[in-house]
């Protein structure tokens, strides 16, 4: 999958230096799948993986310190990062319109 914005990941984990580990862990992941539908996702992640309306999902990232939200293209093998955030910040956001 091609993950876009590889750039907020960044610009997170520069902000919260513990998030790097695990954000870098998921986007090597990400980056080399295949994924080609939501049960795709689900069996790569399992419980660590909700799915909202618009194609999103949701990660549970470093022991579900970390709330990352991604759209997902799977006919075009495209993932865009819409939020990475702590789980506090992500409690304050609606994840099918951010």
């Amino acid at each position: 999958m091609q993950v876009i914005a590889k750039a907020t990941l960044r610009a997170f984990w520069e902000r919260h230096p513990q998030a790097e580990v695990p954000l870098r862990a998921w986007f090597a992941i990400a980056s080399h799948a295949d994924w080609g539908s939501p049960s795709d996702l689900k069996r790569s992640f399992g419980t660590g993986v909700d799915f909202v309306g618009d194609s999103r999902a949701i990660f549970d990232v470093g022991g579900n310190k970390y709330r990352l939200i991604v759209h997902v293209a799977y006919g075009h093998r495209r993932m865009l990062v819409k939020f990475v955030g702590t789980h506090a910040e992500y409690d304050r956001i609606d994840a099918e319109t951010i």
